[in-house]
């Protein structure tokens, strides 16, 4: 389990993230949503050590994350950023291969690449794993992204947006992989995502901030309601029922 307590962050006297406690538990996709600005993706930072937090503490199965040294982070936790533009070329399988970094520091043996390769099997990217980035699609290059992250086997995997600029089908396919992840594989995932519809699909639970505050917290279900909806995004949002899933109607409210 990870515990946030009474993490903050602040830019000046300006508090992006204020006093957050929420627990992310083993085994499931927790989503946080909310508006734009809302501190989901410095809080998800300051989760993974990537940025620092003011005041609270994160802990990683009862370890606190500053306690620990970088390299026993790397295996217990990854995180992929919205922006993930290198400035290098790369073919899949080389970037694929930094997700092993924290274990071979570069000098890949067997071990890893049979886990390497599997982590391009798993995101069917066997097939054009010699192709460099800028030669895919953005589904494509976000797959090699995710499948870097999966090589880097932790227990818990953090997302920022990954969905951000994919098609619908796309969009679709990453959340069913990472669904697997979780359910095949045991991994912990943590998601930042703007579609709450994707939530609700795929999500174990929800966190939802706003204005740099935890508004609501717990089981998809629970929160998938009109009026949880209305006090974190300010509009009122039907919720239909369909083949067992919670749909938000928000496009004509």
């Amino acid at each position: 389990m990870i515990k946030v307590r009474e993490l903050s962050k602040f830019y000046g006297k300006k508090p992006v993230v204020e006093k957050v406690s929420v627990n992310i538990r083993r085994g499931e996709i927790t989503s946080f949503i909310g508006p734009n600005g809302a501190g989901k993706s410095t809080l998800l930072s300051m989760v993974s050590r990537l940025l620092d937090a003011d005041t609270g503490e994160v802990l990683v199965d009862d370890t606190n994350v500053k306690s620990m040294k970088s390299n026993e982070l790397s295996k217990r936790v990854s995180i992929l950023k919205q922006s993930n533009y290198m400035n290098v070329r790369l073919t899949i399988r080389e970037l694929v291969s930094f997700g092993r970094f924290p274990y071979s520091k570069g000098n890949l043996n067997a071990e890893d690449l049979r886990i390497v390769d599997q982590a391009i099997d798993y995101m069917n990217l066997a097939d054009i794993q010699h192709s460099y980035l800028e030669e895919l699609s953005g589904g494509q290059r976000q797959r090699a992204f995710i499948a870097m992250v999966i090589a880097q086997d932790t227990d818990y995997i953090l997302l920022d947006e990954p969905l951000n600029n994919l098609d619908m089908k796309h969009s679709v396919q990453i959340m069913k992989i990472l669904r697997r992840l979780v359910d095949d594989l045991g991994k912990t995932v943590v998601i930042v995502l703007h579609d709450i519809n994707f939530a609700s699909v795929y999500s174990d639970n929800i966190v939802a901030l706003k204005n740099g505050k935890v508004v609501k917290e717990g089981p998809t279900d629970e929160i998938i309601q009109s009026d949880s909806l209305k006090e974190i995004y300010d509009m009122d949002i039907p919720i239909q029922q369909m083949n067992n899933c919670r749909i938000c109607v928000y496009f004509n409210s």
